[in-house]
């Protein structure tokens, strides 16, 4: 699984080198927030369910819809949120890359579930994080740039 250490570890050895102090210091970086980002992952874990429920009240509202694409696309925005939570634990968008974008991607497709009901949920979700009631501005930043990567990828 890709994190901060990882990524800095196969690119050195992909050019045959050794960390370059560069390297370090972004490996440094990382664990410089990783309190944030805890911070961050405990706090996601806390308010997933009503981030997911009210993202999708937001994005569905009263509006009639296949009740079975609704619980589908709930299901996935807790899923992304969850892989979310694993990247804020390990300081990398390797659970968010290996086990989200490319294949949920897919799915969406194969089920025919609208991609924009999925990015407008997660936009709603970055946009509507309380500072300081959900979590600190820190913790929030490492949250959301995680948010505009997996929006970004989705897009």
């Amino acid at each position: 699984m890709k994190s901060a250490v990882t990524t800095v570890i196969s690119s050195a050895d992909a050019s045959a080198r050794f960390p370059t102090l560069s390297d370090i210091e972004s490996v440094k970086g990382s664990f410089d927030r990783a309190a944030s980002r805890l911070e961050a992952a405990e706090k996601l874990a806390i308010h997933i369910d009503r981030f997911t429920s009210e993202s999708l009240d937001y994005v569905y509202g009263s509006q009639s819809y296949d009740q079975a694409n609704k619980d589908k696309c709930a299901r996935d925005i807790n899923h992304y949120l969850r892989l979310i939570n694993y990247c804020l634990v390990t300081g990398g968008t390797g659970p968010l890359d290996e086990w989200g974008i490319a294949g949920m991607r897919e799915v969406i497709r194969a089920h025919q579930l609208p991609t924009a009901a999925y990015i407008e949920a997660l936009t709603y979700i970055r946009d509507k994080v309380n500072i300081p009631g959900d979590m600190n501005q820190q913790a929030a930043a490492e949250f959301k740039t995680l948010l505009d990567y997996l929006i970004n990828a989705l897009a």
